[in-house]
């Protein structure tokens, strides 16, 4: 059964006649005759009555068109919603973001993208970095914003922006306010406030003291980078945070934020599953999220 066959035998209803319906339909009169049998042979029933003086439905025949009509008007309706797909008239984005940096760049991003494309269906989805890369990895996520090193194989990603970390420490700690960088070497005796696991940033953190020659001495974790800052400021330890949000809003718990020797940094990527399909939508969300942050923050390193 083929989608022409469809229209023959709707036009054919139309007219209830076959030098009319051909016409209509610009094929011989001939071809519109063979095609009837042979579709009325594959699915095996009469469709159409003919006599000398007069053509008429069966009641197969009309069941048959009353359906037809129905897939026809659906495969209409489909092409229709994926025209407005491709022109992003309509559609639906998931976008995975880690909660530490969601709350500084999706702020800036969304209501730009929503002015420009105000019929696409933003979902958001906030979780540990763990948990995002199955999401991506599953496809239950269109993009991702994640930090390097991604773990999930099935992954690619393109970078978004490299900023530096920075150390801080309570305002009342000996080296609160100082500007020269600072040798993480120097920290080995320090308490630490740390993510909790499953957060990408605390793996960096550790690798930082690694790096160091240190294992870091864990007093806190916390899943929230604001609480993290908060016990930091309160005299708990000290913790690493990244650029952006030691820029971010200053309160009574902001600590103090110290450079660091080799201006370490984190690079944060927009990910997705190898080989997805990317819509129009998500390349275009993308590209908006790239010239906001690129404002907002200086773009990438």
């Amino acid at each position: 059964m083929e989608l022409r066959q469809l229209h023959y035998v709707i036009q054919i209803a139309k007219e209830l006649n076959f030098s009319r319906a051909a016409e209509k339909l610009h094929i011989a009169q001939p071809s519109l005759s063979q095609q009837l049998s042979k579709l009325e042979k594959e699915i095996g029933v009469l469709l159409v009555r003919r006599t000398t003086n007069s053509v008429e439905l069966t009641h197969a025949g009309e069941v048959f068109v009353d359906k037809a009509q129905d897939i026809l008007d659906r495969i209409e309706q489909l092409k229709t919603e994926m025209e407005d797909m491709a022109q992003m008239k309509r559609g639906r984005l998931v976008i995975g973001s880690l909660p530490i940096t969601g709350s500084h760049i999706l702020p800036i991003v969304l209501p730009e993208f929503g002015q420009r494309f105000p019929d696409i269906e933003l979902v958001l989805v906030e979780d540990t970095t763990a948990k995002l890369e199955q999401l991506a990895g599953s496809g239950q996520t269109d993009i991702s914003l994640l930090t390097l090193p991604l773990i999930d194989p099935t992954l690619v990603y393109e970078p978004l922006i490299r900023e530096e970390i920075t150390l801080a420490v309570p305002p009342s700690h000996p080296l609160a306010g100082r500007r020269e960088p600072i040798g993480l070497e120097t920290l080995k005796d320090e308490p630490f406030i740390v993510l909790k696991k499953g957060q990408g940033f605390r793996q960096i953190a550790l690798d930082l003291c690694a790096g160091a020659g240190f294992q870091p001495r864990i007093v806190f974790e916390s899943s929230n980078i604001e609480t993290v800052q908060s016990l930091v400021a309160a005299g708990m330890g000290v913790s690493f945070i990244p650029q952006m949000i030691a820029q971010g809003r200053r309160t009574e718990f902001t600590p103090s934020f110290i450079p660091i020797k080799g201006k370490p940094s984190r690079t944060l990527v927009i990910a997705s599953r190898k080989g997805r399909y990317l819509s129009k939508a998500a390349e275009a969300f993308i590209e908006t999220m790239k010239a906001s942050v690129s404002r907002h923050y200086g773009g990438q390193d």
